[in-house]
């Protein structure tokens, strides 16, 4: 992603020492995102990609790299994280947590069709049920609490308009999560952030899931929501494409069937997944960290999403 702590070729010598990958041939910072500093590295044994982890601690970090690991073990196309010569996930690096895991092979499918939403679909199945036995336990950072703490810090850069508009759907989202069918929704580890830009397809082949630094425990069915709202929508307006939408919805259900109450929250949750990220562009636009390849992404992308998921009616979970 972002870059913003520098590394350079002499220090991912030093740093590969520890770990059983052969010496450093290359190293090459990753310009999209904007969360932490990644880089592609090539050695002796391979290529892979370091990440440098500017906001999440050396506490936190286990949670995603295990979460990764058990994912890897259990068939789900995921990075599998390099231990290094002592067996550690996460290693020091410029005073800051770092990890090494492996690159998956292919492209970010930047132009889905039906057939790539449902491969997304059965794979992001799979990954729920694979990560129903996982141990660890962390909520998801950029939920409700991080939403009520982050929208007064927004507010004062809109206009009228948006003023209402963030107003208003925290009002209902607040509203949602306390309902009871809310409460009896299917939970568990969710990747939280699965954007065309963080699968790989080789063609039609699915071959991996990555980027899993917002994952957390939520409810499968922000996950699906997420995944939906940037799989499956027109780029320009945000209106959803009915086939893409079906293939995904209807893959995934053949897998992990979806529930009545499910269905109950289904168009509050599409809701809730553009409100989290209309929330976090806007807060990387207005109040930016530095970063040497630093692209603040629109919020008004997701504005628009936010405002046709409240307007239009979604398509069923499921006949």
């Amino acid at each position: 992603m972002a870059v913003f702590t520098a590394v350079s070729l002499d220090d991912l010598t030093l740093l590969l020492k520890k770990f059983p990958l052969g010496n450093a041939i290359a190293i090459k910072g990753i310009s999209s995102g904007i969360e932490n500093s990644n880089f592609f590295i090539d050695t002796a044994r391979g290529e892979y990609v370091l990440t440098i982890f500017e906001n999440l601690s050396f506490a936190q970090l286990p949670f995603y790299l295990q979460l990764m690991r058990h994912l890897a073990e259990r068939g789900v196309l995921v990075p599998a994280p390099v231990p290094d010569e002592s067996g550690e996930l996460v290693v020091p690096l410029h005073g800051k947590p770092a990890a090494i895991v492996s690159k998956l092979e292919g492209t970010s499918q930047m132009a889905p069709q039906p057939v790539h939403c449902a491969a997304v679909g059965a794979m992001l199945a799979k990954m729920h049920l694979a990560a129903r036995d996982f141990p660890l336990q962390q909520p998801n950072l950029r939920g409700l609490d991080w939403w009520n703490e982050t929208t007064p810090l927004v507010l004062p850069f809109l206009d009228e308009r948006n003023a209402h508009l963030l107003r208003a759907e925290m009002h209902f989202q607040s509203a949602f999560a306390a309902c009871d069918h809310y409460h009896r929704l299917a939970r568990g580890p969710v990747h939280a952030d699965l954007f065309r830009n963080n699968v790989m397809f080789v063609g039609e082949r699915l071959t991996g899931f990555f980027d899993f630094y917002f994952a957390g425990c939520d409810t499968w069915l922000f996950d699906v929501a997420v995944t939906v709202n940037d799989w499956c929508i027109d780029l320009d307006t945000g209106v959803l494409d009915s086939a893409r939408v079906r293939a995904l919805l209807d893959a995934y259900h053949a897998l992990r069937p979806f529930t009545a109450d499910e269905q109950a929250a289904w168009q509050p949750m599409l809701r809730a997944a553009a409100l989290r990220f209309w929330l976090s562009r806007l807060y990387d636009l207005y109040l930016p960290r530095e970063a040497e390849m630093l692209t603040p992404h629109d919020p008004t992308h997701f504005e628009r999403i936010l405002r046709e998921r409240i307007a239009t009616p979604a398509p069923e979970l499921f006949a």
